[in-house]
């Protein structure tokens, strides 16, 4: 059964007391309803073949685009993520994650967010993993 229209009531909080302010994602995120964990998605298309070698920008692409999928399939949008965190070969690909990201969510809706370097995902060609934590209102 999927819930669509109704968004659960978030409350962001970008400069908690005495913590500097927040310009690319939320420091604190909070909100009540059905918790959604979704796992790391990698840049593999629904045949599981990899999209965008060497190149940052499409596996970010395609990154997004499964977890916005996996997100539907729970009844969620990206309006109800509470928190995102990317696992990432080389800090560089940031930028390139970030205009992804941008691209679903609304600068005035960003979630809270943890990056990670890794020495390595599940296969070299992978550049990137980006796990989802969302609340759907009930």
């Amino acid at each position: 059964m999927v819930h669509h229209g109704r968004m659960s009531e978030l409350t962001r909080i970008s400069a908690p007391g005495g913590v500097a302010p927040a310009a690319a994602y939320t420091h604190v995120v909070m909100g009540t309803g059905r918790f959604v964990a979704v796992s790391g998605q990698l840049a593999l298309d629904e045949d599981g073949k990899l999209v965008g070698e060497d190149d940052p920008a499409a596996q970010a692409r395609q990154v997004f685009e499964n977890l916005r999928r996996c997100l539907s399939a729970a009844g969620a949008t990206f309006d109800d993520v509470v928190k995102l965190t990317f696992f990432v070969t080389d800090m560089a690909h940031m930028p390139a994650i970030r205009a992804a990201r941008d691209a679903h969510i609304p600068a005035d809706r960003l979630p809270a967010a943890s990056a990670v370097q890794v020495a390595g995902l599940v296969r070299p060609e992978f550049l990137m993993e980006i796990e989802a934590y969302a609340v759907v209102a009930e």
